[in-house]
């Protein structure tokens, strides 16, 4: 199961994290409340772990807002001690209520009581405009996926580019390594194969959601989220 950390204290974060995945968990740290927002968004969590006191906007903020389209379990880290304080971190939608200086282990047992309790959640559908799934950066020749950045090969960049130059075409080996590899008659048509491969990946690491379409004797499209062919 995957569980956000949200935590501005990189030795407490690293505490939980490690805990986390000693019993099996899949953890995620992050350390401003905005982007705990984004990840929650983009990607399917089972609870989230979240400090009151962050940086940029307060924890039972970040949880009201968290409310508004998601029911995912959240634990609240805070170092007051105030009953004020739990009963309003309660009241807005929080599960518990942890305060600092707290065992690791015991925050890990209260997940897996929560977990236990409301079952694993289920994925927020979120809806994104095309645009806004894959962006690259043509300065510094870099690929975001869903504001995730790409760390390509120069040919998985070549490739993606071209894939993403004309959205569901179908673009064959021979087509795609024309346009990527600078001596094609010295490459085999497997190699296209290989990279593609990598590139989707890459991709899967960030959304399970494969954009790379194979056509089976013909070649490979991409089509993106909310395109006519995912229709």
């Amino acid at each position: 199961m995957k569980v956000l950390v949200v935590e501005d204290e990189q030795a407490i974060a690293d505490n939980i994290v490690y805990s986390l995945k000693l019993e099996g968990f899949a953890p995620q740290h992050c350390m401003l409340g905005n982007d705990a927002l984004t990840l929650l968004k983009q990607q399917p969590f089972d609870l989230i772990i979240l400090d009151v006191g962050l940086p940029d906007i307060n924890g039972f903020e970040v949880c009201k807002l968290v409310r508004q389209f998601s029911e995912l379990p959240i634990i609240f880290l805070t170092a007051r001690d105030h009953e004020i304080d739990r009963v309003v971190g309660l009241e807005i939608g929080g599960d518990d209520y942890v305060t600092k200086p707290f065992s690791p282990r015991e925050l890990v047992a209260r997940v897996k009581v929560i977990l236990k309790r409301v079952g694993p959640a289920q994925p927020v559908p979120v809806a994104h405009k095309q645009e806004d799934v894959l962006l690259c950066d043509e300065v510094k020749k870099q690929w975001r996926y869903y504001g995730e950045p790409l760390d390509l090969t120069r040919y998985e960049y070549g490739l993606l580019a071209t894939l993403f130059s004309q959205p569901e075409r179908v673009f064959s080996r021979e087509q795609l390594m024309a346009e990527v590899w600078p001596d094609a008659c010295g490459s085999f048509d497997r190699a296209v194969d290989t990279h593609i491969k990598g590139l989707r990946a890459k991709l899967k690491k960030v959304s399970d959601n494969d954009p790379i379409k194979t056509h089976r004797g013909l070649g490979y499209s991409l089509v993106l989220p909310g395109s006519s062919a995912e229709r």
